[in-house]
């Protein structure tokens, strides 16, 4: 065992440039998440930088350290797809054979019938829409009627959602249970997931009541097998819903990425040896998929920030990963997730490696653990490169 502890935090939807493959994802758009917010406002990352952040590739304003103190790279994304499902998947050793599937023009009539007959009541939408817009369009409908709002995004995902006043959570989660239930075969989506509000027509604000209920991973991921071996798992943000919980011992919800980048911070006190697995999802849940670049440089400034004080708490037989899943390139016409390279920082063990171009995501994983003495069927450590 080379690393004690690993921190493996996951920066949602933070790309650096799209795949050679990426029009069949995404059409001819130009996306770059991280470049192109460094092209259209300039970037104070000053401590991403001296791990090597820079030293990835050229980036506008972020200059590559002379000597970083990480090992730096980038990974591919090995799987068909570019989702939440797909990204965090692959990092644990999982390649799909076929996307999970889309419906860009809403579900099928004969699957919402289904789903409104177990329900025992009528529901509202079922198209593809951004979680805000579909708020302002029929949230006050919604209140009025008691039929909660079914919709899709680009990404493989069936969404409900509902005014916890109108339709009180354990109700909620009762219905994305019974969607889960019914969306298996042709339409097993990546996720259902429980969109709640608040607030008056006009003024709707989703709440920090979200959950997700995924796919059941296939059994032998790496975290069936830290596991099996005793391993613990801490997982912090959207982690636990996205693997079902499986092989984590201790998870933490967030509601922010600050909130994330404390409870991360709060882990190192608890959890002394194993794995600690974060998502930090602002990037992409309030700023990606709204085109919101100004907040998307200061979520990334936020972090760059935080940044110091979780060095300052590591030991020497910490691992630091940094990575992301997939883009979201908030500069181009694009609310959609985008097929793109991650970055890829490592601190610890040896610093100033080039890690290279990885080919698959789950490079990570196996990284992981083979730390910890198991073996994955996909993916290739660098483990010895650090």
């Amino acid at each position: 065992m080379s690393f004690r502890r690993i921190i493996w935090i996951v920066l949602d939807s933070v790309g650096i440039g799209k795949m050679p493959d990426a029009e069949s994802y995404d059409g001819p758009l130009d996306s770059d998440t991280l470049g192109n917010i460094a092209r259209q406002r300039p970037l104070a990352l000053p401590n991403l930088c001296r791990l090597g952040l820079g030293n990835i590739r050229p980036f506008v304003g972020l200059p590559p350290d002379p000597a970083p103190q990480g090992a730096y790279g980038k990974c591919a994304l090995a799987s068909p797809g570019k989702d939440t499902t797909t990204g965090h998947w692959e990092m644990v050793g999982i390649h799909l054979p076929k996307p999970f599937p889309l419906y860009p023009h809403g579900f099928p009539a004969s699957l919402m019938q289904a789903f409104e007959a177990a329900i025992g009541r009528g529901t509202l939408g079922n198209k593809a829409a951004s979680g805000t817009e579909i708020l302002t369009e029929l949230g006050e409908e919604h209140v009025r009627t008691g039929r909660p709002i079914v919709y899709t995004s680009a990404d493989s995902v069936f969404q409900i959602a509902a005014h916890e006043e109108v339709i009180p959570l354990a109700e909620l989660y009762r219905y994305c249970e019974i969607a889960r239930g019914l969306l298996s075969g042709e339409h097993e989506v990546g996720r259902v997931i429980a969109r709640p509000f608040l607030g008056q027509p006009g003024a709707f604000t989703r709440t920090a009541n979200r959950h997700d209920y995924a796919v059941p991973p296939p059994a032998g991921m790496l975290l069936d097998q830290l596991a099996a071996r005793g391993v613990a798992v801490h997982s912090v943000g959207k982690i636990s819903d996205i693997f079902l919980g499986r092989g984590i011992g201790v998870s933490d919800k967030t509601k922010s990425n600050a909130d994330g980048m404390a409870k991360t911070l709060a882990a190192l006190n608890t959890t002394p040896a194993g794995l600690i697995f974060v998502n930090l999802v602002d990037f992409d849940s309030l700023y990606g998929h709204r085109n919101d670049v100004e907040g998307y440089a200061r979520a990334l400034e936020e972090a760059d920030r935080w940044l110091p004080s979780l060095l300052s708490a590591l030991t020497p037989s910490d691992l630091l990963i940094l990575t992301a899943d997939h883009g979201c390139d908030p500069t181009t016409a694009s609310t959609d997730h985008s097929r793109e390279y991650t970055p890829l920082l490592a601190y610890g063990g040896r610093s100033g490696v080039n890690l290279g171009t990885r080919t698959s995501l789950s490079d990570i994983g196996q990284t992981v653990a083979e730390n910890f003495g198991a073996h994955l069927s996909a993916g290739v450590s660098f483990l010895g490169e650090l």
